[in-house]
């Protein structure tokens, strides 16, 4: 990235965090995505409950090796299923730490998230004492029309893919408000606002991460 490119784009991340704050919301910024895992560790303490929504970003900056590592109590919900997984999603609510990332970010401080089961928008809105969104520059964006636009025509689509879900958008690439059973984006929840200030803490990465 040019040094003029990148200076224009950490001044967005300023703004961006400074309206944050102004939402009642914690945020922080690293250049890279390498140093979020050191954040990370910085951040929550030894021996915490963690536990975690669905994320690339998590997986591409090391977030997800570290919660799994041993140094924390982790609800891993990946080790689950059925029964089992449904008492753990209700498990997460009691979690020290939730980690998760978001599908857009605006410039006035409000996050954007759309879910298919709703666990995650779920725990982000309510439960955990502590919520980190990890959040590559790539989800940056200008105000709410731009983010659900951003979800229909990138997030969604690479996700069905990801995940290899059998929705029409996995086979087009862009949002056809289908009604398949498999379709990922069924809960659409927007924070403006955090009610229990610094609740909800942003980490911005100046790099693209996940989708």
């Amino acid at each position: 990235m040019h040094q003029a490119v990148e200076q224009i784009l950490e001044k967005r991340i300023r703004r961006t965090m400074d309206a944050l704050r102004a939402n009642n919301m914690e945020a922080y910024y690293v250049k890279t995505a390498a140093e979020v895992r050191a954040f990370v560790e910085q951040l929550v303490p030894a021996g915490a409950t963690v536990s975690n929504g669905g994320s690339v970003s998590l997986a591409e900056t090391g977030v997800m090796e570290l919660l799994a590592g041993g140094r924390y109590h982790y609800l891993d919900r990946s080790k689950a299923q059925g029964d089992e997984l449904a008492a753990l999603y209700r498990q997460v609510f009691s979690a020290d730490w939730y980690f998760a990332s978001a599908n857009a970010v605006t410039e006035a401080g409000e996050i954007y998230n759309v879910d298919g089961n709703a666990n995650r928008v779920a725990a982000i809105t309510f439960g955990p004492k502590n919520v980190l969104l990890v959040v590559g520059c790539n989800k940056l964006v200008k105000d709410m029309p731009t983010a659900e636009e951003r979800v229909r025509q990138i997030a969604a689509p690479a996700n069905t893919a990801r995940l290899g879900c059998k929705t029409p958008c996995a086979v087009t690439g862009k949002c056809e408000d289908c009604h398949s059973p498999g379709r990922i984006c069924c809960t659409a929840v927007v924070h403006r606002y955090q009610r229990e200030q610094g609740r909800i803490k942003v980490l911005l990465v100046g790099e693209p991460l996940g989708f």
